[in-house]
């Protein structure tokens, strides 16, 4: 397995919808076995570090059943699928009955093979950690249920989409939807309470259990368990529960990585609970919103923090990048998550341009055509992200100027510059609906008194420059809306 990088890239694959199509193709359900040698190579090939099964666990008839008639869920799915049968709803992935793989995955062997044809590549495995809540018809409900939130009957006739009634072999109890505060809960999960320390030790076994079978986990609302959040939801005193978990893990398993799906600005907060990498979901909706000072101001953090940021456009919870980014703007976007610190994160079918955004109960895709323009884009972008000095080198902010008194148009760049051990980067974007010029110095003092060459890795453009006028006032940029530049910088003799 090649050696770790600092600025790792992250591929996120649908399992369940993927086997599905590799299974329409070979005439028969499809397991992990199923997945082509060469598929993992072409993966290998982009220059991606780590893959993110999403679905691999068990899950139950319980949640089945409640995806299978939730009329809001149904007329969602529909959107998706017109020709929807209820052999393409399985229930949603993240209501877990266990950790173990789904037999008709082909069981835990057959991840175990599957982690071992991607570590002969240099492919790291992520799988799925849902802390926060569990299926209906988990074992533990009716093992310990003391291990959940419990409620009464004034709750769940005053709030029955967040409390529910379980029958159980001791009768029946009234019991919490998993949910967030924000949000009525989810009614194919029960919540779990974290105010228990019983529940905690399982779930950190649990943790520690994941960790023998890959090398990394994407955390599924991991902000939920923190304890302010938690008391605000449930009112519940809980103890803090990632540093004592990523601990444990970390004490078998040094090398393990943790991602956090986290929001509402508590990034910093996981971090320094033990995460390697959270969310960067402020940078997706400065992008989204066309806002280039917004994403400048984001980008003015310290490195410690910028470094441990997952940067995407799309993930499963997001409406698919080519459907809300229009086309140049996709690009412009791209370039702006790509060419900044952090893991890189790129979903199955960002690249072909797939617009239909497919909710987790679902395991079939509808067909749609590749966009071949965007995938051309995206492998001249992924090209460039196989440069060593993008996942070892030094990174800097760089503050666009205007190019002349009255052009305020310098406000719509976003800049930043790449220092490795023989090569040097700089990267440009006016993220702005309209023409724009602007000045950016660059800060590689060893250009004075030189010829420099200036070649455009993402367009193939060469342009040669003094460089002492690109240490001041800068290298000049006039360019239109939506266009980048990404320049090695070299000496031109």
């Amino acid at each position: 397995m090649r050696a770790a990088n600092k600025n790792p890239l992250l591929y996120q694959i649908n399992t369940r919808a993927w086997l599905t199509a590799i299974g329409r193709d070979l005439g028969r359900p499809a397991t992990l076995d199923d997945i082509p040698d060469e598929e993992i190579v072409r993966i290998a090939g982009y220059g991606f570090d780590w893959v993110w099964f999403l679905g691999v666990w068990r899950t139950g008839e319980a949640a089945r059943r409640v995806s299978r008639s939730n009329p809001e869920w149904l007329a969602e799915y529909r959107q998706v699928l017109p020709d929807l049968t209820e052999d393409d709803i399985a229930g949603s992935c993240f209501a877990i009955t266990g950790y173990d793989v789904r037999p008709a995955l082909g069981g835990d062997a057959a991840l175990s093979r599957l982690r071992e044809r991607l570590a002969e590549h240099g492919l790291r495995l992520m799988l799925d950690f849902v802390p926060n809540h569990v299926a209906p018809d988990h074992p533990w409900i009716v093992e310990h249920p003391d291990w959940f939130v419990r409620g009464d009957e004034e709750g769940l006739a005053r709030e029955p989409h967040n409390w529910c009634r379980i029958v159980g072999p001791e009768g029946s109890a009234v019991f919490a939807y998993g949910r967030d505060p924000y949000f009525p809960g989810w009614p194919d999960t029960l919540q779990l309470n974290y105010g228990s320390q019983d529940l905690q030790a399982a779930m950190r076994a649990e943790l520690v259990r994941i960790a023998e079978r890959c090398d990394g986990v994407r955390c599924d609302m991991a902000m939920l368990v923190v304890p302010d959040v938690f008391h605000r939801t449930w009112h519940i005193d809980a103890p803090a529960f990632w540093p004592d978990a990523i601990a444990a893990v970390r004490a078998e398993h040094p090398g393990f990585r943790l991602m956090a799906e986290v929001y509402w600005d508590m990034e910093w907060t996981l971090q320094q609970q033990g995460f390697d990498y959270t969310y960067d979901k402020r940078l997706y909706d400065r992008l989204r919103g066309g806002d280039a000072r917004g994403v400048r101001e984001h980008l003015v953090a310290g490195l410690d923090f910028q470094g441990r940021l997952a940067r995407f456009l799309e993930n499963h919870d997001e409406p698919r990048a080519a459907a809300v980014f229009p086309r140049p703007m996709h690009e412009a976007a791209t370039v702006v998550a790509a060419l900044v610190p952090g893991l890189r994160f790129i979903q199955q079918g960002q690249m072909q341009g797939r617009r239909a955004h497919l909710p987790t109960h679902l395991i079939r895709w509808p067909d749609e055509p590749v966009d071949e323009q965007l995938q051309a884009f995206y492998e001249r972008l992924l090209a460039v992200l196989r440069m060593p000095l993008l996942h070892d080198g030094a990174w800097a902010r760089l503050e666009p100027q205007a190019a002349w008194n009255g052009n305020n148009s310098w406000d719509g760049f976003i800049a930043c510059a790449w220092r490795g051990e023989d090569c040097r980067l700089v990267a440009a974007v006016n993220y702005a609906g309209s023409e724009g010029q602007c000045f950016v110095r660059l800060p590689f003092r060893e250009l004075a008194d030189k010829r420099v060459r200036l070649r455009d890795v993402l367009s193939g453009t060469v342009y040669e420059r003094a460089g002492d006028s690109l240490l001041s006032p800068g290298l000049y940029l006039d360019v239109p809306a939506w266009h980048y530049h990404a320049f090695v910088v070299e000496d031109a003799g």
